[in-house]
């Protein structure tokens, strides 16, 4: 039977999942359907009753990634998606669904490739630049990698209480203050979770970051990636690829743990989103 799966949110025509994981069933002879589905909030557990036994998993975006938790079909919640708040991957299973979050470590994956040296050494210090979901998988990767102090930016103190909340449940502690945008950056890592545009004002405040962390791929570069000049630079391309590998080997049952055969998957999965991206921009196209 042919292994369907796809990526569920809204909106949901700019994602490059489809993009990926078609790439990595073509470099693995995987004989696979890989769609994407616009869900709105609140639809997600009428879609699932609508599957057969031929879906094998679904990737979710916003706003779905906290829905899923709360689901009647899903009988097991991994402690990493119940951690951070929410899901972004459900493997199908007749017994019941498994709902997972590879964000994590996928930014765990994407920040060691490109600075290698933070496997032996992490940051000591850290700023994120925003305090909503992805902020909250940011703090958890980072707790995962070594990284003890972290201060995020905000501009709204009040909204960042589910993200400070997640940090004060990891062990051993996590040191983290909350500041507000535009406030000055002395930091070993800055990671930016918030759009292009805010930035242009807020590098003036960068003082020191010796690595930066773009989560965002379209528009690229951004201001911040502009600033980091010759420093090393994780983009979101990279943190998509590698969540994306993961949730691949769930889906499909390889093994993505070998070095090789990821190697293989996160090549694949990276040049195909680098052209649809070059697409995307040559075709003024939003990304």
């Amino acid at each position: 039977m042919r292994l369907r799966c796809a990526v569920l949110g809204d909106p949901i025509g700019h994602s490059l999942s489809p993009t990926l994981h078609r790439a990595g069933y073509a470099a693995l002879g995987v004989d696979g359907a890989y769609e994407a589905f616009r869900v709105p909030e609140g639809a997600l557990s009428g879609f699932l009753a609508g599957l057969d036994d031929s879906w094998r998993g679904l990737s979710l975006t916003m706003p779905l990634k906290r829905e899923a938790l709360g689901l009647a079909s899903v009988s097991e919640v991994t402690d990493l998606a119940r951690l951070v708040g929410g899901a972004n991957t459900l493997l199908l299973r007749p017994e019941g669904h498994l709902a997972d979050n590879t964000d994590v470590p996928g930014a765990v994956r994407a920040l060691v490739e490109r600075v290698p040296a933070y496997a032996q050494r992490p940051p000591e210090t850290a700023t994120i630049w925003g305090g909503g979901a992805t902020t909250a998988s940011m703090i958890v990767a980072l707790h995962q990698l070594g990284c003890r102090e972290v201060c995020i930016q905000v501009r709204d103190r009040e909204r960042a209480a589910e993200t400070v909340a997640v940090a004060e449940r990891l062990e051993p502690a996590l040191e983290l203050s909350v500041g507000l945008l535009g406030e000055a950056v002395d930091t070993d890592l800055l990671i930016s979770t918030i759009p292009a545009q805010p930035q242009e004002s807020l590098v003036d405040e960068v003082r020191r970051a010796e690595a930066v962390f773009e989560v965002i791929y379209h528009p690229w570069p951004t201001p911040l990636v502009r600033w980091a000049a010759d420093r090393p630079v994780v983009g979101g391309l990279d943190l998509l690829v590698h969540q994306a590998t993961l949730q691949f080997g769930a889906f499909t049952g390889f093994d993505v743990g070998d070095d090789q055969l990821r190697t293989r998957l996160v090549g694949a999965m990276r040049a195909a989103g680098e052209r649809v991206l070059h697409d995307r921009v040559a075709n003024g196209q939003g990304g």
